[in-house]
């Protein structure tokens, strides 16, 4: 009888094998892809499902669960793909900021370059929706800030070492801290919707973070 009992399925247990990148065709997994980023899109990360996006690539939705677990490691995955789909056609890979000894000019440059790909339809719905699930799901918020934030902001930080060996920003300061200055603004307003991102807006906030509040000294 105890044999019979451990025998049986937990409650809430699925008939879905692990996970197994080693399987994938390419074919496959480039529709995957596609599909979860045009679904995600058109209906919202509510409402998109494994089956959704199984019907839209065409494939049955135990090829999906034999390669990730749930609908976000897909969307995310997809969302990695696209965004060095991307870096590769504009042949930007590796991508550094540049250095042209003009510190505000190239903070500028590429924070108008996050405000291109923020107001990107392509970009914009899957990163909201991994942004907005990792709020309750720390285990993709993790990988999100992993996988997608920190590599950016180590090229932040890259900049602002080389400005500080130039001495264009004092040399006691975090570059690590420093970013957030206008790094994380530019990701509350448009995460919350709080006011318009634009260029004019960006290249205030690197004004501000640069020379502060306090009147300047004539």
């Amino acid at each position: 009888m105890a044999a019979q009992k451990s025998a049986q399925k937990p409650p809430g247990r699925t008939d879905h094998p692990a996970p197994n990148a080693t399987r994938r065709s390419e074919k496959s997994r480039r529709a995957i892809y596609d599909a979860a980023l045009a679904l995600v899109a058109d209906v919202g990360y509510p409402k998109t499902t494994i089956e959704g996006i199984a019907a839209r690539a065409g494939v049955g939705k135990q090829t999906i669960y034999r390669w990730w677990s749930s609908k976000a490691e897909v969307l995310m995955e997809a969302f990695l793909d696209l965004g060095e789909q991307a870096a590769q056609a504009a042949g930007q890979e590796p991508y550094v900021i540049p250095d042209t000894g003009d510190l505000a000019a190239d903070l500028k440059a590429v924070l108008r370059a996050t405000i291109d790909q923020m107001t990107d339809p392509r970009f914009a719905a899957p990163a909201r929706a991994l942004a907005a699930e990792g709020l309750v799901n720390e285990p993709l918020s993790r990988e999100y800030v992993a996988k997608l934030m920190e590599p950016s902001f180590q090229l932040y930080v890259d900049r602002l070492r080389a400005a500080q060996e130039a001495g264009e920003v004092r040399g006691d300061i975090d570059p690590r801290i420093a970013l957030e200055l206008f790094v994380s603004p530019l990701a509350q307003r448009w995460l919350q919707h709080t006011g318009p991102i634009s260029y004019e807006y960006t290249d205030t906030l690197v004004d501000y973070a640069l020379h502060g509040l306090a009147p300047r000294a004539q």
